[in-house]
């Protein structure tokens, strides 16, 4: 069990005292979510829905930022792989 918990309705974390989620917590959820991104969006999405009920004077922006911007950072360690059509448009019968 991790000691970098959120103290809410502050926001801060538990461990030390930096905003929630610290960079502690943040390699902590990397390695937990390795395999599951899409599930640390949702727990964490959850997180930023209590927070904004909380903090309703931070900008949506500063909150997307701070509970959900950083985990996509982590994604571009995989190149996006670019497709390309191979589709041929079949010619009209004239």
């Amino acid at each position: 069990m991790t000691t970098h918990g959120p103290v809410m309705p502050i926001w801060s974390c538990g461990g030390c005292g930096l905003p929630w989620p610290c960079p502690t917590r943040k390699r902590e959820l990397r390695a937990e979510y390795a395999d599951a991104p899409v599930s640390l969006a949702l727990y964490l999405g959850s997180y930023l829905v209590q927070a904004a009920e909380d903090m309703p004077w931070t900008p949506a922006g500063v909150l997307h930022r701070r509970f959900l911007g950083w985990t996509r950072v982590a994604d571009r360690s995989t190149p996006a792989v670019q497709q390309r059509s191979t589709a041929t448009v079949p010619a009209i019968p004239g």
